[in-house]
């Protein structure tokens, strides 16, 4: 894949990331959709592109939002379990994707409830708040209640956002399709 495609990837990558967590944040959705652009970026050029596009939209939605500044971290997990898995297996394949995308529902939730617990108790303005202070009225600890409802959000969100990429890189000109198609560039 050429550099200047990267380079312009990145940025397109970054703005659907934004744009996803946006529209989730202000309508208060029980989804994230801010991993979208990553995840594409990820397929077509792999861990390292996804990693900095994962990465920078983090920091670039803190200045909106200084919370988003810590989720960098499962942003960039994103890229680079999408990348390092497009890059061995495609990711224009519907179980390679939904297996991809079950990896993603288990580890984003995992180090999100880590940085949501001891950073901020918990509950961080999304959507899915409502279910934790719920868990957390019923007796769960905070760890558990902030976890339950975010494996449940991640895994909708997640599948989501790798069966929509993926019908993305099948409608791409097979030039731009970079690492999705597989292998060598196998379909």
């Amino acid at each position: 894949m050429n550099k200047n495609v990267g380079l312009a990837m990145v940025p397109v990558g970054i703005a659907l990331n934004i744009v996803g967590g946006l529209l989730a944040s202000t309508l208060k959705l029980p989804v994230f959709l801010d991993t979208i652009g990553t995840i594409l970026t990820a397929a077509i050029l792999g861990p390292w592109w996804g990693a900095l596009t994962g990465g920078l939209s983090n920091v670039l939605a803190s200045l909106q939002s200084p919370m988003d500044a810590w989720f960098a971290i499962v942003n960039i997990l994103v890229g680079l379990i999408v990348g390092f898995a497009s890059r061995r297996f495609g990711f224009q394949k519907l179980p390679v994707v939904l297996i991809v995308g079950a990896i993603l529902a288990v580890v984003a939730p995992l180090v999100g409830t880590v940085i949501a617990t001891y950073v901020y108790g918990g509950l961080t303005g999304g959507g899915i708040d409502i279910l934790v202070a719920g868990l957390m009225g019923a007796g769960a600890d905070i760890f558990t209640a902030a976890f339950i409802p975010r494996v449940g959000s991640n895994l909708v969100d997640k599948l989501l956002s790798v069966v929509v990429v993926m019908l993305v890189l099948k409608a791409l000109p097979r030039s731009l399709q970079g690492l999705s198609a597989g292998p060598r560039g196998s379909a």
